[in-house]
């Protein structure tokens, strides 16, 4: 059974940055990436990457974000920059078998790191 375990989440001033992590274990997943749930609002996504190296981003991000990943590790990464408290939301590793976005995703999900952007 394939598990997805994030790291990296925690507490950052505004205009600072953060970087998760995602690994996938337990088997192989070809789309991987970030969807964030704020209180009181639906989730969305941040950023996903396919084993091809497709990349999508949610359109609040304005080039302040990066996904990347290693396929050999089967692990993504979100680099967080120009933070601002709007972005303070639980932040949840997403993976699919197939190399795209759904419209309404039904893959993998992680359990969630909450990300705090507060002065």
């Amino acid at each position: 059974q394939v598990q997805l375990v994030e790291s990296g989440g925690g507490w950052v001033q505004p205009g600072g940055s953060l970087k998760l992590s995602c690994a996938a274990s337990g088997g192989w997943i070809n789309l991987m990436g970030w969807y964030r749930q704020a209180p009181g609002k639906q989730r969305e996504l941040v950023a996903a990457i396919s084993s091809g190296g497709t990349t999508y981003y949610g359109d609040f991000v304005n080039d302040r974000f990066t996904i990347s990943r290693n396929n050999a590790k089967n692990t993504v990464w979100l680099q967080m920059d120009s933070l601002n408290p709007e972005d303070t939301a639980v932040y949840y590793c997403y993976g699919d078998t197939i190399g795209r976005l759904r419209t309404n995703p039904t893959g993998l999900w992680g359990q969630g790191t909450q990300v705090t952007v507060s002065s």
